[in-house]
């Protein structure tokens, strides 16, 4: 059996209608009407320990639903969730000390305390033995470079050095499972390579389960090997990076620059001209059709001095697949 398992899950919550005015509100207290909003829908998927999974969709998908069901904070209106044989809504305490949850915009830091302070509390919550409570700060605070503000009161650390403490401190009690929702949101360049080298190194060192969401396609293509995609609650698409290449892309274009004067374009299938200028072309090519193949193929019919194949960028094929 997979590490964790969800079958046919969902989430419904029902929104009241309100009615304008005085009136209607008089009117709502005796006779109210409700709306479903089907969050999640029946959705399923499995994951073996040790994965790195790129959980991704639009505003209002369903991500963050599907990690709350997750994690036990919300209880799912049908389906089932098991994470390491735990249900987790069902037995909370449990799945809590086992997993490490890290909200984007929620943080778990207190605005006065500095971090070491914060992470002497977490030691109490969590029951974590002294001695390994100590060795995994000394591990954190070298991975995530935090030496330098570890003593500073919250208040006084920028963003990223914020999201750097959230991070560790979900990892001090050594979880199986580490959640991620929006891990990145608002970093600059440099913060969020060194986020992606650390979830990259906690994978590979501690073999911790990651489930990431996120609207940043770097992070995915940086950090996971796998990619689930859901659209208003619906699991869209389940696979490999590459496997989701294939699924949705749409060809990729290729610039030819030539010498002297340009030959005479012709069309042909599979194969369009996007853009001409003195010396170069840009082609698009689509119909599956490899790199390798249409490189082959433009040289013995056109002969550039110069080829240059660039792929479509993950986030494109992202927006068509949502489209």
């Amino acid at each position: 059996m997979s590490f964790i398992e969800v079958t046919n899950l969902c989430k419904d919550y029902r929104i009241a209608k309100q009615e304008k005015g005085i009136t209607g509100a008089v009117k709502s207290l005796f006779h109210r009407e409700y709306t479903v909003k089907e969050a999640v829908k029946d959705v399923s998927f499995s994951l073996e320990k040790g994965e790195v999974v790129g959980y991704i969709g639009p505003n209002g998908a369903g991500k963050s639903t599907t990690i709350k069901m997750l994690s036990g904070v919300l209880l799912p209106t049908s389906g089932m969730a098991k994470v390491g044989d735990i249900i987790p809504y069902e037995n909370r305490k449990e799945n809590a000390k086992r997993i490490g949850v890290v909200f984007g915009q929620r943080s778990q830091l207190y605005w006065d305390l500095p971090i070491s302070d914060t992470f002497d509390l977490y030691e109490s919550l969590y029951s974590v033995p002294k001695e390994r409570f100590r060795r995994n700060c000394d591990f954190f605070t070298e991975l995530l470079d935090m030496k330098d503000f570890l003593h500073q009161p919250v208040r006084q650390l920028s963003l990223g050095q914020k999201m750097k403490a959230n991070i560790a401190i979900a990892l001090l009690h050594d979880p199986e499972v580490l959640y991620l929702d929006e891990p990145t949101i608002g970093l600059d360049v440099t913060s969020k390579k060194v986020l992606r080298d650390a979830l990259k190194s906690i994978n590979a060192q501690r073999k911790t389960t990651i489930i990431l969401t996120t609207h940043d396609m770097d992070d995915i293509e940086a950090v996971c090997q796998r990619l689930i995609m859901i659209d208003q609650g619906q699991k869209l698409f389940d696979g490999t990076l590459e496997d989701f290449r294939l699924t949705y892309n749409d060809g990729f274009t290729v610039k030819l620059e030539f010498e002297t004067t340009l030959p005479t374009w012709q069309e042909f299938e599979n194969y369009r001209l996007l853009e001409q200028a003195e010396h170069h072309w840009v082609v698009k090519v689509t119909g599956g059709i490899s790199s390798k193949d249409a490189m082959i193929e433009l040289i013995r019919k056109y002969d550039p001095i110069n080829l240059y194949v660039q792929e479509e960028r993950i986030e494109d094929i992202v927006r068509r697949a949502y489209g």
